[in-house]
């Protein structure tokens, strides 16, 4: 599962501590966090309210030391660095930017070395979020997934587009992407864990099955 507070970057706070103890309290799978993460001390705050793994973004873009402290300390495996990226139009076309500040602020940064160095920094997982596809429900954007996962040696999680089955199949195979984060199509109830599985089941991926 992934918490992600999406405003609270833009708006200067941090992530509701207190949600992320109850929700620990109540689900017993992994939880990852993020959203106004500055500091160690956010990050240890976090963890010790029950979250497996912490998601950052501006924060890393802003201060890249972040990523190296934070990884020596509490361990590559409890950090995932979120991409928030969005295709540049121009001059290249298989470029993209990655975005701060809830996707307001375009850094200029260019998504793919961005992915480089930070795993180089020792992230231990990366939250690729295209802003071309998120909230459309058309796909992820295959090209930015698979363009990274090439790139890096460690977990890429898709985000951004999901729709159907089908697309979460697609980002797996051609997208080459270790997981597929999944948001308004499980909120409002299009869709449920259970009918996922069983498609990816039948099309031969390992699924672990719903106990």
């Amino acid at each position: 599962m992934v918490f992600l507070d999406i405003t609270a970057t833009d708006e200067e706070r941090n992530t509701i501590i207190d949600v992320v103890y109850r929700t620990a309290e109540q689900v017993f799978i992994p939880l990852t966090v993020g959203g106004g993460i500055k500091s160690l001390e956010n990050i240890k705050d976090l963890l010790r309210a029950g979250a497996d793994k912490v998601s950052i973004n501006s924060a890393a873009v802003y201060n890249p030391d972040l990523i190296d402290r934070a990884s020596d300390r509490f361990g590559s495996q409890s950090m995932v660095i979120a991409i928030d990226a969005k295709r540049r139009k121009y001059p290249e076309q298989n470029c993209w930017d990655v975005y701060v500040r809830g996707g307001k602020e375009n850094t200029g940064i260019n998504a793919l070395q961005w992915a480089q160095e930070v795993e180089k920094r020792g992230a231990g997982e990366l939250l690729v979020t295209s802003m071309d596809t998120d909230g459309t429900q058309t796909g992820y954007d295959i090209g930015l997934t698979e363009a990274i996962a090439q790139l890096v040696d460690i977990p890429v999680i898709a985000s951004g587009g999901a729709g159907n089955c089908q697309h979460i199949y697609e980002v797996l195979i051609t997208g080459k992407a270790d997981a597929a984060l999944l948001a308004s199509l499980l909120h409002y109830g299009q869709i449920t864990i259970a009918e996922i599985k069983k498609y990816l089941s039948d099309k031969q991926l390992r699924i672990r099955p719903i106990s």
